[in-house]
């Protein structure tokens, strides 16, 4: 029997309504043209004041996959996990802009998500995105080694100065912040960043963590030359280990420019490097720590057994566990019946800013083989479950 199979623990704080409104999302995700239509037609709506869409996208994708539309709205959800021993971690989801004033606010919202939380063990870390910060060109430009123009190298200040806002109320306030990694294509620069930002705050524990996706090739060798530099500076390194979430788009670019795909060749390959990725967090937590951000089964039980051998308390401070809010509730639930630390990202905003999120969300589970149906099952189970017992 596997052990991530108990729906009642899984749906405890559902309704048989709410139960069912998800059977009936999963249901339409499950179906790629209809996803892709869906989403279309979606962004278009919303981004055109449609109000009556934007109030059905409100009770359906939104309220399965979004805590709300402020902080203040998120914390009911907030609440509730935590209940359960579930952190969670505030996602300003805002994509798709690229302006200076874009980049500021969000920015203010980040370090006012820091403040919010400050003492809140429910909201045990802070995360953004790079892009959120800068235009992904400018991360591109600088990852490259290009020559910059005057303006670019006060706009690349500019992006450093907001990270270093961040991880320094961070570390003033001893909360913990994961920067997402994005496309292959910037990550070179977002790195360099990351490793500056461990060398000044991690002196003492990891404040500062980086996201390695691992359907990447060189990502081990990446961590493994990384620790490297961290020994020899004497710094602690935070890792959010992740599979990745831009395979179509990043072997369709590869293939356009010319150069070589720079994702593992299969999913079995891809599972594989992620394991070796656990291997490497676990033979070495004197320096680093890490959160296995998964919606895997199979790893998740593999992370439990690695613990176990090394006989690692089920809540050792080094190793986190996390899922998206919405999927993955018979994992999330389990570990923290075990007394895991597990946190789910929840993301939060506008609806109608939140809408490219949201699509992009629907099609990364219709292109995850599995996941979906998954979904669907553990649903299915559970009403059924729920109707014996009546």
């Amino acid at each position: 029997m596997p052990i991530f199979n108990d729906t009642k623990v899984a749906f405890a704080d559902k309704t048989d309504a709410q139960l069912r409104k998800a059977y009936w999302m999963f249901k339409m995700i499950e179906q790629p043209a209809l996803t892709s239509l869906g989403t279309s037609v979606l962004n278009f709506t919303v981004h055109n004041n449609f109000p009556f869409v934007t109030g059905i996208v409100k009770n359906t994708l939104f309220e399965q996959f979004c805590g709300g539309e402020t902080r203040e709205e998120s914390m009911k959800v907030v609440k509730q996990l935590f209940k359960r021993g579930v952190g969670s971690i505030f996602d300003y989801s805002i994509e798709g802009k690229e302006d200076e004033e874009t980049f500021d606010a969000v920015c203010k919202e980040i370090k006012d998500i820091v403040r919010f939380s400050v003492g809140n063990p429910a909201i045990p870390f802070i995360v953004f995105k790079p892009t959120a910060f800068g235009r992904i060109d400018l991360y591109e430009a600088v990852g490259k080694g290009a020559e910059l123009t005057t303006s670019q190298k006060e706009e690349w200040d500019r992006v450093v100065k907001r990270f270093d806002e961040v991880c320094k109320l961070c570390h003033e306030n001893d909360k913990k912040v994961m920067v997402d990694a994005e496309e292959t294509w910037m990550q070179d620069s977002a790195d360099q960043l990351c490793e500056e930002m461990m060398e000044k705050y991690n002196q003492e524990k990891p404040i500062v963590w980086n996201t390695i996706q691992m359907y990447r090739t060189g990502r081990l060798e990446y961590m493994e030359a990384h620790l490297q530099r961290a020994r020899e500076k004497n710094y602690f390194i935070g890792y959010k280990i992740v599979r990745g979430a831009y395979m179509e788009k990043e072997r369709a670019r590869a293939a356009e420019k010319g150069y070589a795909d720079p994702i593992q060749p299969s999913k079995d390959a891809s599972d594989k490097n992620y394991n070796a990725g656990i291997d490497f967090v676990m033979n070495h937590l004197d320096k680093v720590s890490a959160f296995f951000g998964t919606h895997n089964e199979i790893s998740s039980e593999l992370i439990m057994d690695k613990m176990k051998a090394k006989s690692l308390e089920n809540g050792n401070p080094h190793v986190y566990f996390g899922q998206l809010y919405g999927m993955s509730d018979n994992i999330t639930f389990y570990l923290s019946d075990k007394g895991y630390n597990v946190a789910k990202y929840l993301p939060y905003g506008p609806v109608k800013d939140v809408v490219p999120y949201l699509t992009r969300r629907a099609q990364e589970n219709t292109s995850v083989a599995g996941q979906t149906g998954r979904e669907l099952g553990l649903i299915k189970k559970e009403l059924e479950r729920r109707k014996k017992q009546a």
